[in-house]
């Protein structure tokens, strides 16, 4: 049997992509990931992440990587219908994620608080049936799940890292982070919008954009 997992990285950062990444690979290789380490990325410095995602890509039969820029993440946050926003957005990413790895048996990191919903928006933008088992800290539970989230948490650590490169430190990127919600300041002293990479939906970055609230109500 064919196994896959399913997670995301990013998902609440105001900077950056949402990077959703999936593995493939056979049942009875399950074990040889366990073994080697592998575990929910966030539990794992980004060096052990960045050997483990090396490893696990000779051990799968096959990865995928999809990300989602800030943009196309504004547009169904700002003008979707209910059910239909970032949640159905990332629903319909999974779903072309599965879809080219075609497992018989899929695990996913549930994005929506209801995780038969979630699965159920996922087979709607699926072409062919498939078993999905959709549960909350998924990337914890299942060890496939655990792979699929070390990518994914690799992947979007890159994409990070080349836009420091360019822009300048902006820290880990999310509204939690002193330093990004600083950057974004420094952002709206200079110019009346924010950059193609800063999710602009995202209420910490319109907070900051409207000049509302201290410091502190914009970190919270």
């Amino acid at each position: 049997m064919l196994i896959a997992g399913v997670d995301d990285a990013g998902r609440g950062a105001v900077v950056g992509p949402l990077v959703i990444a999936g593995v493939l690979l056979k049942e009875e290789d399950l074990p040889t990931l366990k073994e080697l380490g592998v575990k929910d990325s966030k539990l794992l410095s980004p060096h052990r992440r960045e050997v483990l995602a090396v490893e696990i890509k000779m051990i799968v039969q096959k990865h995928c990587v999809e990300k989602l820029q800030p943009r196309e993440i504004d547009v169904v946050v700002n003008s979707g219908r209910k059910l239909h926003k970032l949640n159905w957005l990332e629903a319909q990413t999974m779903a072309r994620v599965i879809e080219a790895l075609r497992p018989d048996m899929v695990y996913v990191d549930a994005s929506d608080v209801l995780e038969e919903r979630f699965k159920q928006h996922i087979l709607e933008c699926l072409p062919f049936r498939v078993d999905i088992v959709s549960e909350h800290k998924a990337d914890r539970n299942y060890v496939a799940v655990s792979a699929a989230s070390i990518i994914a948490k690799v992947e979007r650590d890159r994409e990070i890292a080349l836009l420091a490169e360019v822009y300048g430190d902006f820290g880990s990127g999310y509204p939690s982070d002193p330093r990004t919600m600083s950057f974004l300041e420094r952002l709206m002293q200079t110019s009346e919008d924010y950059p193609e990479y800063i999710r602009k939906s995202w209420k910490p970055a319109k907070r900051v954009k409207d000049g509302k609230g201290s410091q502190q109500t914009r970190l919270t």
